[in-house]
């Protein structure tokens, strides 16, 4: 059964531009992967896909990567 789920009103918001500069820049990212002897999975292809369609602002995508190879961000305070 096909997930009939709607997604955020921010993806109407992403132009068609916005669209292609997100796929060149997951595509030079897959390519840069691959360069270096590897493939994305499955799992973080679905990411790019849903980062593409504007589901996922830049932000979600490096955290939800980061959390499926299982490594934690960790952001540092600014020094005072």
């Amino acid at each position: 059964m096909k997930d009939e789920t709607p997604l955020p009103d921010r993806i109407a918001s992403v132009s068609p531009e916005e669209r292609a500069r997100r796929q060149r820049e997951v595509d030079f990212a897959r390519g840069s992967v691959r360069h270096e002897g590897g493939i994305l999975s499955e799992d973080i292809e679905r990411l790019n896909a849903r980062y593409i369609a504007g589901e996922l602002d830049s932000d979600e995508l490096t955290a939800a990567i980061l959390t499926k190879v299982g490594k934690v961000a960790v952001v540092d305070d600014p020094p005072s």
